[in-house]
């Protein structure tokens, strides 16, 4: 009975070691954000297509994309990890803590980055493949020391953040055309408006690690809520090029045109009150946005 004790309490611990690693990786490589990311790309790519769809291409583009996201975020955390340890958000993250060494996040991230930039490269594209690695590459050795520097950290990171898009379509098509820019550009203006209203509610935690994300100075003010109402009301005529250009139908321009009228009109509240609650509603409203177009591209093709 003894031996079967211990047996019992080793099988015990064992599994809550296994749990606890699984979800260390989970944090540091955000599933959920990862897989959104990687949502945005594969549904472009299915609004590029033409004729029958080639699933193998889309499980490789989901498999690659998930890769190479996960290690951005993963060195992202290996860089920051004596910063986030001064955030609330960010304190329990596994390389903060040190539940994880620095090196173990480094060599997972980068065989992660590695193997998902070589699946894109070698069962979509070379061009594709160029595309994830300058993602990769852009947000975690550009954007993220560039936090800590200047606002315009914002400005360079919303390029990394646009190119799942532009990869979607690329790893159709396999080349960059209008079109590719198009849906690039709807995402790229989106990010603006979607992630300010994100630092207006974390500011005080990024002002701790010595982050400066808004745009102006000091930060919470009407220079950073007109220039956020800027951007949303850009994202209306934005919205309709897929429909101008052939890419989609009438149905989509007239949801492009509701939710870039939905962002403006949240964003014009921040404006007017400055309130953090009127900050959260155009965050909220932000998630709506992205998914309900980009699916309204996909759906009014079909």
């Amino acid at each position: 009975m003894k031996v079967k004790a211990i047996h019992t309490n080793n099988t015990t611990t064992g599994l809550s070691y296994i749990k606890s690693k699984v979800g260390d990786y989970n944090q540091l490589i955000k599933f959920r954000l990862t897989f959104l990311v990687v949502f945005s790309s594969v549904i472009t790519y299915l609004t590029a297509s033409t004729g029958a769809i080639n699933w193998f291409e889309v499980a490789m583009l989901t498999i690659g994309g998930f890769l190479v996201t996960g290690a951005s975020n993963g060195i992202n955390q290996v860089i920051e990890k004596d910063f986030d340890k001064l955030m609330i958000r960010t304190a329990n993250r596994p390389v903060a803590t040190n539940r994880m060494g620095a090196m173990e996040a480094s060599v997972f991230s980068m065989i992660l980055g590695i193997s998902g930039v070589l699946i894109i490269s070698l069962y979509l594209n070379p061009l594709s493949g160029w595309l994830a690695l300058g993602a990769l590459i852009s947000y975690a050795f550009i954007y993220t020391p560039l936090k800590r520097v200047s606002p315009i950290s914002v400005f360079v990171g919303a390029f990394p953040g646009a190119i799942p898009t532009l990869l979607g379509w690329v790893a159709f098509t396999g080349e960059i055309d209008s079109n590719a820019l198009i849906v690039f550009g709807v995402q790229f203006f989106w990010q603006f408006p979607h992630f300010w209203s994100i630092a207006w509610i974390l500011d005080d935690d990024y002002k701790r690690a010595g982050f400066k994300m808004l745009p102006s100075t000091p930060g919470r003010d009407k220079g950073t809520a007109f220039q956020t109402l800027t951007f949303s009301l850009a994202l209306i005529p934005i919205g309709m090029l897929p429909y101008q250009y052939g890419i989609s139908g009438g149905i989509s321009a007239i949801i492009g045109i509701l939710g870039g009228l939905m962002l403006t009109y949240y964003s014009y509240r921040l404006f007017k009150t400055c309130e953090t609650a009127d900050a959260k509603k155009l965050m909220f409203a932000s998630f709506i946005y992205l998914p309900l177009v980009q699916l309204a591209y996909l759906f009014d093709k079909i």
